[in-house]
């Protein structure tokens, strides 16, 4: 996460702190996409969900697997976790630089969340995933 390119430069403050270990596993539910490739055993993309209230807390795929279908493939598999959990929406803070991801893989613009500073100075659009049920 702190080795993405997406959050380099001003955005370094937002994932300075942030630390994904044991106890927020624990907490919530988190998936990992691992390379089958010449990537083998490596973490390539993770995302979690949280139920309650439902949203993508985080979604990420390293800078060298994007543009692969990873992040795609993540967006469905949370689809399909939140139709299980019995889930009709899953809302998400996108990233700046994310937001034409989060479009483009079907999530509607619902408002912005405002900013937090320090960690994070600006507006960040806030987007809604509707779970239709199966």
């Amino acid at each position: 996460m702190r080795g993405s390119g997406a959050y380099e430069g001003k955005y370094a403050a937002a994932v300075a702190g942030y630390r994904v270990g044991p106890d927020y596993i624990e907490a919530h539910r988190a998936f990992v996409a691992v390379g089958a490739d010449e990537h083998g055993g490596r973490v390539l993309g993770f995302y979690s969900l949280v139920l309650a209230p439902p949203e993508l807390d985080l979604l990420f795929v390293a800078d060298e697997a994007q543009g692969r279908g990873i992040g795609r493939l993540l967006v469905a598999h949370m689809q399909s976790e939140a139709r299980a959990a019995g889930l009709d929406r899953v809302n998400v803070v996108s990233h700046l630089p994310a937001e034409d991801f989060y479009h483009r893989v079907g999530a509607v613009r619902t408002g912005t969340a405002l900013a937090n500073p320090p960690a994070v100075p600006w507006d960040r659009p806030k987007f809604e995933f509707r779970i239709p049920s199966e």
